[in-house]
């Protein structure tokens, strides 16, 4: 039975782990143990849950509302912050569940939703718990919300891998035209349920083309679902970990879990199948050998650098490797002759972002970077000058590299470029570097796989 409480817990609660004692009992003889089987997420009173805000939204926006309960005396109110405003830009984060739940009984997620103007609500879903590792995030976009209460349905994929979920409702909204002011969203009922009329499911894993090299692990990318419910067509967007990845060449690509590990050189697709259907798309790679050599150790006096990344220095922490900005490339580590690299894998574009902990660069020449492609004639490095730590973005420049530049880019070897700071022609004080950005033209003459290592600055 639920306990009701009316208070929504805003900070994580410690979690009770019981250690059970052993028996002369023969464990094989027992049937396995489920996780709590719990369907409520919020219900007038949220039990067992707790709100975690998104990096880069208002903490405060969500409360529980009095005002606008579609049953009983609660409602759960999210309020949309204005544009500009300096809490942050949208609002959004997740309802956790404080233990893990087994959802397989259920097929989708419920809820009732308004708000006080006419307004496509972003995001709304379930399996992300906010850690950056959850498996089986699922959402659906741009949700058609009025003043009246409207009854919402979010099928889920493949309920079989939901047996020990966390992230029990998702929800991200932005400020929107014509209301510069912001606006709220009330929900109400947010509940796992099973169903009738969820029919004719369409599963797509999104085609891509990527590059790897051997020994690398990657992931298909993305992937949904259409869906007829009550003979209305819903989308839902979600991890390709509700699917069955297939290679048509274990030679060459093989299947481990829910990654693609690439064993051999060459060519192969991947396709997937959700249960019994079979998913349209795939995903097709390219793989390389690695080079067998890493670049030459650094020797430069350590009080002569500022060093980003290399097993030769002290680096400077990095606040995110791989930022979302709507860019293709993977970015791992990748061990070559003992060195760690780092791996840009189907690279379009990908910053290294240290906004918070920005460089001063005045009293250094050079950016230096050794680069290892196996493919492709020109690679791209931008430098990003800020106005302070976590400050305005003054200035960013981009310099093109290939076999005729100074330092030259080649692919197929080590490439050591060298990079007088002055080529970049910055007009700004460089006092507060704040960002690195790699990229590659699109097409044939790109280089979408790459090897990093040795990022710093020197005089």
């Amino acid at each position: 039975m639920l306990t009701r409480r009316h208070l929504l817990v805003l900070t994580a609660l410690s979690l009770l782990i019981i250690v059970s004692g052993c028996s002369d009992r023969n464990l094989t003889d027992l049937e396995a143990a489920r996780a709590l089987i719990d369907p409520l997420v919020f219900d007038e009173a949220i039990d067992d849950v707790y709100f975690q805000p998104f990096s880069g939204t208002d903490p405060y926006v969500v409360s529980l509302d009095s005002t606008f309960a579609r049953e009983g005396d609660w409602s759960l109110k999210v309020t949309v912050p204005p544009a500009g405003s300096a809490l942050g830009g949208y609002a959004g984060g997740v309802l956790t569940a404080v233990n893990a739940r087994d959802l397989a009984d259920f097929n989708a997620l419920t809820f009732w939703a308004r708000s006080n103007v006419a307004v496509n609500l972003n995001t709304a879903g379930f399996g992300n718990d906010n850690t950056g590792t959850s498996l089986y995030g699922a959402s659906r976009g741009n949700i058609p919300l009025t003043t009246d209460w409207t009854y919402f349905v979010i099928p889920i994929p493949a309920p079989e891998k939901l047996i020990s979920e966390r992230g029990m409702f998702t929800i991200a909204e932005g400020w929107e035209e014509p209301y510069t002011e912001g606006h709220a969203v009330w929900f109400d009922e947010i509940r796992f349920a099973e169903i009738d009329g969820i029919a004719d499911p369409y599963p797509v894993l999104s085609p891509a083309v990527k590059y790897s090299f051997i020994g690398a692990t990657s992931q298909a990318g993305s992937a949904y679902t259409r869906y007829s419910v009550d003979g209305q067509f819903v989308n839902v967007d979600h991890s390709p970990n509700y699917f069955q990845l297939v290679s048509a060449d274990p030679a060459v690509a093989v299947i481990d879990g829910n990654d693609i590990r690439v064993v051999g050189a060459g060519e192969v697709q991947i396709t997937a199948t959700m249960g019994d259907l079979e998913c349209a798309g795939y995903v097709y790679f390219f793989t390389y050998e690695p080079p067998t050599t890493a670049p030459d150790a650094p020797t430069l006096p350590a009080g002569d650098v500022i060093s980003v990344f290399s097993d030769a220095y002290d680096d400077i922490p990095v606040d995110d490797w791989n930022p979302d900005w709507g860019q293709s490339t993977e970015v791992s580590d990748f061990v070559v002759a003992g060195e760690t690299t780092k791996m840009y894998a189907s690279l379009n574009w990908a910053g290294i972002d240290f906004q918070s902990n920005t460089v001063d660069v005045t009293g250094m020449t050079h950016l230096h970077l050794d680069i290892y492609a196996p493919t492709g004639d020109f690679f791209n490095v931008k430098i990003v000058a800020f106005d302070g730590d976590g400050g305005n973005n003054l200035e960013e420049v981009s310099l093109e590299f290939e076999e005729t530049t100074t330092p030259a880019f080649v692919s197929g070897g080590w490439s050591s470029l060298d990079i007088p700071i002055a080529d970049f022609g910055l007009t700004v004080p460089a006092d507060h570097i704040g960002q690195i950005i790699f990229s590659t033209p699109s097409g044939s003459t790109g280089a979408p796989l790459v090897l990093v290592d040795n990022i710093y600055w020197h005089r």
